[in-house]
């Protein structure tokens, strides 16, 4: 038995050691033919949703293995070295006598042409080192055309702008090609500055709109087309900025046409950047960030026009702009279903822009404001109501309307500024009163909502220099001021203990505090005896009545 024990043990290891070795052992390659498919790799859960003709061309064996920094550097030093050489042999020859202008240019051309090809014939080997000499060329045939028409004025604008044209479509196809952004970005800049260096005056200004704007609009769908939003981003800016340019440099009083210009191309990036949205993929919040700078550049740019021609209009066409902006938003937010945070800050931050400047600056007179002031926030608290999201108008319009809203809350404070004096505004001695009443109930909601609570803190001590301001204002009796004072801050007291709320009895102390300095410093030193002793023994009553009632206040546990 002990024999047999003994063999078993030895075949139980003996396998155990053969299924070591066949486990440790080099596993044989599979031929390419039936290798692992793509498909059974891991796959985006969007993927199937992306069109197949939008999608990212994966480069194939030996074209892009990721070239090394010091790989591209020598790629683009080499580019350039041979576009310096062109330079440099196009100015020998000039020096020796050797060329004409005409063979220079076309010279110069050809070696364009050359880079262009000869990148195209070592596409299949490194499609990304490839790319470079093509970019090096079309750099030389944008200089060429440039050169014949400014330095040498052997061609017109219109064959000259044509050429150009020819450039960019050349530029474009490259991108394609070579799937590289570089090549769209020279088409961009060439196209929109093409009217810069070719047109001096010879451009009309009808000429300009539709010229850009059939850039624009070519710009916007490439854009669409290849997934990126750097290429309508970039003609976004180009277009406004070289516009505005061209518009103030000769043909300044074509203040109509120009107006065009804005809203065309207003029209244009924002169905641009909303069909991106919906198609390719949502805004995000670095992207919104790109955006923001060109729409205050348009609006301003465009309110400049109309402040200067229709004054009365400008406000009114400033908020159909971010209507249309809203609009916009509201139909990428029902086709794709979901939260938009990016689109969300960029109309919030241009809704807001539009607010202070165009509907509170320019539209709204001083007697007004404070009026004004004080219904704006809670319009917009309404309107998050409604959404059931207080972050729904987002943080730049909050902070909008809480702008507004302090600018004219420092006018009740007599003495804080020349703007203090609100004699002049309607039913002025129900103002301080009406904001100190809205900053209390701004502090009684803030209660229910997590994350704002230090918000509603503010506005409860807020609230008590308003009241405290608003009995300045309306009694004359240094006596009845205190009287009034003494009584907020133990009405405070009183109502801290009966809603347990430990913050609204501790911000009696703030009145309190402003009680004892009013005592000392105006009361007792300027009033009449009648009036110190009566303000001290309210002031001390209110004092004391306030401390017994603060213990109790104390002992609360915070909300």
């Amino acid at each position: 038995m002990d024999f047999e024990k003994r063999i078993t043990e030895i075949e139980a290891r003996l396998s155990s050691l053969e299924r070591f070795i066949r486990s440790t052992a080099p596993q044989p390659v599979a031929p390419a033919s039936v290798q692992a498919t793509p498909s059974s790799a891991a796959v985006s859960p969007k993927a199937h949703l992306i069109p197949a003709k939008w999608a990212t061309v994966a480069p194939a064996a030996g074209q892009h293995e990721g070239s090394s920094p010091v790989t591209t550097i020598l790629g683009w030093a080499g580019a350039t070295a041979l576009v310096m050489a062109s330079i440099y042999l196009v100015v020998l020859a000039i020096d020796a006598g050797w060329l004409t202008p005409v063979r220079q240019l076309m010279l110069a051309m050809l070696g364009g042409f050359v880079c262009i090809g000869i990148g195209l014939l070592l596409r299949g080997k490194d499609m990304h080192y490839a790319s470079l000499l093509p970019a090096g060329g079309i750099v030389t045939l944008f200089l060429s055309i440039y050169g014949a028409h400014n330095y040498y004025h052997l061609i017109g604008t219109i064959f000259a702008t044509s050429g150009i044209i020819v450039i960019c479509m050349i530029s474009l196809w490259l991108n394609r090609l070579f799937l590289s952004d570089l090549y769209a970005l020279f088409a961009v800049v060439g196209s929109y500055t093409a009217p810069v260096f070719l047109g001096g005056s010879s451009y009309s200004i009808a000429d300009l709109i539709v010229y850009f704007a059939c850039w624009s609009a070519l710009f916007s769908i490439f854009s669409i087309w290849t997934g990126k939003r750097s290429v309508y981003i970039l003609a976004m800016y180009l277009a406004l900025v070289i516009f505005d340019l061209k518009w103030k440099g000769s043909i300044s009083d074509a203040w109509v046409e120009a107006l065009v210009f804005q809203t065309v191309h207003f029209l244009i990036f924002v169905v641009a950047a909303s069909v991106f949205s919906v198609r390719i993929a949502p805004m995000s919040k670095e992207s919104a960030i790109w955006h923001a700078p060109a729409l205050v550049l348009f609006y301003f740019v465009q309110y400049y026009i109309l402040d200067k021609h229709i004054p009365g209009l400008a406000p009114w066409i400033a908020i159909a702009s971010a209507a249309v902006l809203l609009a916009s938003y509201f139909v990428v937010y029902r086709v794709l279903g979901e939260n938009l945070e990016g689109g969300r800050m960029l109309l919030s931050s241009y809704v807001a822009l539009v607010l202070v400047h165009a509907g509170y600056i320019e539209s709204v007179s001083a007697q007004w404001a404070p009026w004004v002031g004080l219904v704006v926030i809670p319009i917009v608290g309404v309107y998050a109501s409604l959404r059931r999201d207080m972050n729904a108008p987002g943080t730049p319009l909050w902070i909008a309307v809480a702008l507004i809203f302090a600018a004219n809350y420092f006018r009740l404070i007599p003495g804080y500024s020349k703007l203090s004096a609100t004699h002049d505004v309607p039913a002025h001695d129900l103002l301080a009163l009406c904001y100190a009443a809205e900053l209390y109930m701004a502090y009684y909601f803030s209660r229910k909502i997590e994350g704002i609570k230090d918000i509603g803190a503010i506005a409860l001590f807020a609230g008590h220099v308003a009241i405290m301001a608003w009995a300045m204002q309306i009694f004359d009796s240094r006596f009845i001021v205190s009287l009034v004072w003494g009584s907020v801050a133990l009405g405070c007291l009183l109502l801290s203990l009966q809603r347990r709320d430990k913050i609204l009895g501790q911000s009696s102390l703030l009145i309190f505090a402003a009680s004892v300095f009013k005592a000392l410093l105006y009361d007792i030193a300027l009033a009449a005896p009648l009036i110190r002793i009566s303000s001290l023994l309210v002031l001390g009553a209110s004092l004391y009545l306030g401390g017994w009632l603060y213990k109790k206040v104390a002992s609360l546990g915070a909300e």
